[in-house]
């Protein structure tokens, strides 16, 4: 194989600007390699063929194994409060760039490439394998792009593939590589690493490409607040669907404003303030509710590695950061609004009685939020059963919200957890329910249904 055998352009964008952020790796040989599950609108919309992506070269390209070296990424982060400065793609590779589309959150179209589960790289853990199980990738696949259809900023997924290889987790299961898009991977703990990385010049140097990347023109203190305002507003989207992430370490929290690595996520039903269901967050750090406080805990963590960009002074750039971290509550109060009047074209003068109304009648929420759709439509029984609160479902339906336009923006589908655990051992089902997922406004009764969380758990796979 030979470098010209690649029918795309593949840029190494990334890895020629900011080259002391990464190491070269390749992915590790697999036994039995195919490809599972194959994302060929998404291959279209990048100018990727996907019959080639099928070829033996293509599973080769997408396993980290192809003609043009990848590499491993460098990066910092705070695991669950405590940081980590020896982190990285520790079984994940950037394979590269492709130009497509642009968009708000990627004004360059320049996208990356990175498969996970390649295998060990320079910033593998003592221990690791490099691995992951192939149920936990399609678990991935499966949530960004249910999470893409229902229009949150969100990494995407390109494709799964098996290895054949078996590797002990809970279980003894089959590993398995995903193949995920972003517009960078660009994270919190990137500006970690490089604020401690002793390299003259680096962290100016990653800021100026990040700015370059997603918010052109910026400086350093524009920069920090368009990633105030992009991460508000993404995470404002997951507490309107009920979503919960289950590791917001600072490596987990993008400077786009993507939803990225889903781990222990999963989407709640009954509507809990206090739930969380990861498995590694013993102390539920990261449970629904306390989301964006976390959000605004990373960033805090973010400003004080941007301190030496922001300004000569470090008295003057401690008190434009603290400034500036104490906007965010303000920020994310005015985005979570502006989401649930996108969702459910909710008054603002309506929202606290939205807010109280659920916390009161802990309702299924996906159900409970449908529930107003038929009230608008001039069945209301379901909401008053829903919310418990008829004043509430009276004022919100003589507010005059357009039935159209609602069934456009409030799900009827989610990735339930039971519906998820059960699709994940059986590619038929993986297949209708991703097909339902990814068109979450339309009607499918079999999946529209509460299928309960009593004990429910989510792993890494890692």
């Amino acid at each position: 194989m030979t470098e010209q055998t690649l029918p795309f352009e593949l840029h190494n964008d990334f890895t020629q600007r900011l080259p002391q952020m990464v190491t070269a790796s390749r992915g590790e040989e697999q036994p039995a390699a195919r490809l599972v599950v194959l994302n060929e609108e998404l291959a279209t919309e990048l100018g990727l063929d996907p019959d080639w992506l099928r070829s033996e070269d293509g599973i080769e390209f997408l396993l980290g194994r192809g003609p043009v070296t990848p590499h491993a990424m460098a990066y910092a982060g705070f695991q669950f409060g405590q940081y980590n400065p020896t982190m990285g793609d520790g079984r994940a590779l950037l394979l590269g760039e492709v130009t497509g589309p642009a968009t708000p959150h990627n004004p360059t179209g320049l996208w990356d490439l990175h498969a996970k589960g390649t295998g060990l790289t320079p910033y593998s853990r003592y221990g690791s394998d490099g691995r992951g199980t192939l149920r936990s990738m399609l678990r991935e696949y499966l949530f960004s792009e249910s999470m893409h259809a229902l229009g949150v900023p969100t990494t995407r997924s390109l494709a799964v593939l098996a290895t054949g290889r078996p590797i002990q987790r809970q279980m003894v299961e089959e590993a398995g590589v995903l193949v995920r898009v972003a517009a960078s991977h660009i994270r919190v703990g990137s500006f970690h690493f490089a604020a401690h990385s002793q390299v003259p010049g680096l962290l100016q140097q990653l800021a100026a490409y990040t700015s370059e990347r997603h918010y052109p023109g910026a400086d350093c203190r524009e920069l920090f607040t368009h990633v105030m305002e992009a991460q508000a507003a993404t995470i404002a989207g997951w507490m309107q669907l009920g979503f919960i992430h289950g590791v917001m370490n600072t490596d987990n929290t993008t400077l786009s404003g993507e939803t990225i690595d889903y781990g222990p996520c999963a989407f709640m039903e009954r509507f809990d303030p206090n739930t969380w269901f990861s498995s590694i967050d013993t102390q539920g750090r990261y449970r629904f509710e306390r989301q964006p406080d976390m959000l605004g805990w990373n960033l805090a963590r973010l400003a004080e590695s941007l301190l030496p960009l922001i300004d000569d002074s470090p008295d003057n750039a401690l008190t434009w950061a603290q400034e500036a971290i104490d906007t965010f509550g303000e920020r994310y109060e005015r985005a979570r609004r502006r989401e649930a009047q996108r969702r459910l074209q909710m008054p603002d003068e309506l929202f606290q009685d939205y807010s109280a109304a659920l916390a009161q009648a802990a309702p299924d929420l996906t159900q409970a939020n449908r529930s107003l759709v038929s009230a608008a439509a001039g069945e209301p029984a379901a909401a008053y059963a829903e919310f418990e609160d008829r004043s509430f479902v009276d004022a919100y339906c003589a507010s005059g919200p357009d039935i159209k336009l609602l069934d456009q923006t409030v799900p009827r589908v989610i990735p339930r957890p039971r519906l998820v655990e059960n699709a994940l051992g059986d590619a038929e089902e993986f297949a209708r329910l991703l097909h339902a997922t990814t068109r979450p406004f339309n009607a499918a009764p079999e999946y529209e249904q509460p299928g309960g969380t009593e004990g429910y758990l989510t792993y890494c796979g890692t």
